[in-house]
């Protein structure tokens, strides 16, 4: 398969345009085109062993969860081991692409498959996802209506504002006159400039309505998931439930103000890997993460919210193998697909 047909159909799986705006998601490294992919190897993290496993494997690219390029690069040498990743891709022909938060989004993504965990519940987005291209241009319409005598030399001013788009013109009855209804998008900014031109002709002014354009909600898309759980369970099962569900030998628990391992939990708020900012303020029996900082913990126990940390990647790294699955059936099993055996979450109990 095409690297850039690859990148597509992976694009249309899960749209880099859910991914949180300070992420950086996407197609990282592209070899010098055309570059075809026979193996797409999975990883959580991209280290240097798991990029010398990649190599072994003949990877064509690597689709790392998370993204090994984050900050910028200012140089690429053998200095620092990130930037070593990139040469090691480069000299052997391997892509790198990174979903990340684009994949926690998704209903099909990162933390449905967290809150299966859980046991049986349903799930709703802490943070809903909005749908990334409507409108396309604008975030307020501005409608007015003109009789002839004004009309163009209204348009013509307009259309000389920066940031303003999609203008439209409709015959209109106004008071028993013919006139033109006029609609047209605009951003914030430009709202300002298009309404202090209509104020400066009363009449215009007067006839205007302004309307702000909202994006509808994805269903079942967004950040975090609230999940109820279809019979309320004990903290002590949920947390061998979770255990068996990450394979884990060990979490670490905080029990809530007033809470103890026998206290029935009805609904868990997670969030894989860091969830301090997904969870804050959420109302729940339970929060479920991957890290959290200490002060976090310490409100969510105020609040009589219990909490189970993971370690950051052990929320995520189990999802690979579900996601192998459906990438193959995505990808109409036209390519190979393996998960790394070499990644693993960097802290362990000694």
């Amino acid at each position: 398969m095409n690297l850039r047909e690859l990148v597509s159909a992976l694009n249309d799986f899960a749209s880099p345009s859910l991914a949180e705006s300070w992420d950086n998601v996407g197609l990282l490294v592209e070899p010098s085109p055309p570059h075809a992919v026979n193996t797409l190897f999975l990883t959580n993290d991209l280290t240097e062993e798991v990029m010398e496993e990649a190599v072994q494997k003949k990877a064509d690219l690597v689709l790392s969860y998370h993204p090994p390029i984050f900050t910028p690069l200012k140089r690429v040498t053998w200095k620092t081991w990130k930037e070593r990743l990139v040469v090691r891709a480069l000299e052997n022909r391997i892509g790198i692409y990174s979903p990340h938060t684009a994949y926690d989004a998704i209903p099909h993504g990162v933390n449905n498959w967290l809150a299966k965990g859980l046991g049986a519940c349903t799930s709703v987005p802490l943070h809903p996802s909005t749908a990334p291209n409507t409108p396309a241009e604008g975030t307020h319409r501005v409608e007015f209506c003109a009789d002839a005598e004004h009309l163009d030399a209204v348009l013509s001013k307009i259309k000389d504002i920066p940031e303003t788009s999609c203008f439209t013109t409709l015959p209109a009855r106004v008071e028993g006159e013919e006139q033109t209804r006029v609609s047209l998008n605009c951003s914030q900014k430009a709202l300002l400039e298009v309404v202090a031109l209509l104020s400066q002709n009363s009449l215009l002014y007067h006839k205007t309505e302004i309307l702000l354009l909202q994006k509808p909600l994805l269903p079942h898309t967004g950040m975090g998931r609230l999940c109820t759980l279809s019979e309320p369970a004990s903290l002590s099962d949920i947390i061998e439930r979770i255990k068996g569900h990450l394979r884990l030998p060990h979490v670490r628990v905080a029990l809530g103000a007033g809470r103890t391992l026998e206290s029935p939990v009805k609904k868990a708020a997670l969030c894989a890997g860091s969830g301090s900012s997904v969870l804050k303020g959420t109302e729940a029996d339970l929060y479920l993460t991957g890290e959290m900082s200490h002060h976090d913990v310490l409100d969510a126990v105020a609040n009589g919210i219990s909490v189970i940390l993971c370690e950051h990647s052990n929320t995520e790294r189990g999802f690979l193998s579900e996601l192998r699955d459906t990438l193959a059936i995505h990808l109409q099993n036209k390519i190979n697909i393996i998960v790394s055996e070499k990644d693993r979450d960097p802290l362990q109990v000694a």
